[in-house]
């Protein structure tokens, strides 16, 4: 409850910065003065915001990947509620089933999310969106599982997958999932509105400054993802410690006495005549 508080207040604080300086960039009567201003005051992403939101070279793979996303999203709170609702770890193999049918049913939510994307964005080919949206996540899955599956088939793993499951995934994809993210593609494309981008588009793009060797991806990834990894950790150590720490001295006690008893046995155990 802290952390969703906290997140709350501060997401608040953002949005507010950000309105006030969306309404500073949306607004048409900037003179020369204001600009030079401006251009002095701002820093790091401020001084591209003209450039923000325009579409990038690989707008369809971008609509495909937000597209997918926001599936797979809306498919883990399903399989949740599901999981809550249902008893689907007494069947074995229930949640694996029900992910595929779920997926399959919520395809319409990545066509109809990539195609208002790449829609709003000003792309023209939305074909190419549509099948790389429906294609993207299912093959990489496929491709990863099939490879796994073969090696498991070479050594005679009993949780190999038969070969006729796999057919039925691909023909689950081919007759359900690609006809409802086409469904919602264009869906998404017809029912998109207008672009609502809250910063103007600047006609000719500015360059963007180079970075601090602090500032490249690799460094950012690294130490984005320490921070959080390090209090998480912290925090599932005493919270598994206050879980079975009991556990762990009832344990050692057990074995105590039992070195204890060993060692008294020993110590006193009649001597074998012959």
């Amino acid at each position: 409850m802290m952390v969703i508080f906290l997140t709350g207040l501060v997401s608040m604080i953002l949005m507010r910065t950000l309105r006030n300086d969306y309404a500073k960039y949306a607004r048409e009567d900037d003179d020369l003065e204001s600009l030079e201003r401006d251009a002095n005051e701002e820093s790091g992403w401020k001084l591209v915001h003209g450039d923000v939101f325009r579409p990038p070279w690989s707008l369809v793979l971008l609509s495909a990947v937000v597209g997918t996303g926001a599936q797979l999203a809306l498919l883990v709170l399903l399989v949740i509620l599901m999981a809550i609702v249902g008893t689907l770890y007494v069947g074995r193999g229930a949640i694996v089933t029900t992910f595929i049918v779920c997926y399959a049913l919520t395809s319409f939510i990545s066509g109809y999310v990539s195609g208002g994307m790449y829609s709003r964005s000003g792309g023209k080919h939305w074909i190419k969106c549509m099948v790389l949206t429906a294609s993207l996540f299912p093959f990489l899955c496929f491709g990863i599982g099939f490879l796994l599956n073969t090696i498991a088939i070479f050594y005679g793993s009993l949780a190999a997958i038969p070969f006729g499951t796999m057919v039925v995934v691909f023909v689950i994809w081919g007759f359900i999932s690609f006809p409802l993210a086409l469904l919602g593609t264009v869906v998404g494309r017809n029912w998109s509105g207008a672009p609502n981008n809250p910063c103007r588009v600047k006609t000719i793009p500015r360059p963007i400054p180079e970075k601090k060797w602090y500032l490249t991806p690799s460094v950012v990834s690294l130490m984005g993802g320490l921070l959080p990894f390090g209090s998480i950790f912290i925090e599932m150590y005493f919270v598994f410690t206050s879980f079975w720490n009991y556990k762990v001295k009832i344990i050692a006690l057990i074995r105590t006495n039992l070195h204890n008893c060993w060692f008294f046995y020993k110590l006193n155990k009649p001597e074998r005549l012959d």
